[in-house]
């Protein structure tokens, strides 16, 4: 585990991580009303969501998230294209870090210590928040 700012990280960057050549947002939802601007997370190959602002990317300051409560890491991971060969691409993985309260994809609980892949439109909610953060890239559609 590496140290920020003092505080040890409780994740370490997989080896295939990469930037993302899409431009990944994420979109703050509370009560059904969007908050404050988009969050751009396509400039860094992961952003760490968690209480604790000395180390996270995203903070998220509701008593229910964990200091370093979840990571959003880019993996560069090989897909069978439509014609049968293989290529890589920079796919967006989110991982609960074992934080106190949960963590949901999709209104899905998720298991700590694993990565998902995440989609456009996927939703993440942290905690017992009632923030929603909505995935979706510069070409989506409404």
């Amino acid at each position: 585990m590496r140290a920020l700012s003092g505080i040890t990280l409780l994740f370490n960057e997989a080896p295939d991580a990469r930037k993302p050549d899409i431009r990944w947002r994420l979109y703050v939802f509370k009560g059904g009303e969007v908050l404050n601007e988009p969050l751009y997370v396509h400039r860094q190959s992961c952003y760490l969501f968690g209480r604790e602002r000395r180390v996270a990317d995203i903070p998220t300051d509701h008593p229910s998230c964990s200091k370093q409560h979840a990571v959003l890491q880019y993996r560069q991971v090989e897909q069978e294209n439509p014609d049968g060969t293989m290529s890589r691409k920079v796919r967006p993985y989110v991982m609960d870090l074992g934080s106190t309260n949960e963590h949901r994809l999709q209104d899905n609980q998720i298991e700590p210590q694993r990565y998902y892949e995440l989609f456009e439109k996927d939703t993440l909610k942290f905690g017992n928040s009632s923030r929603e953060y909505v995935l979706l890239h510069e070409n989506s559609s409404g």
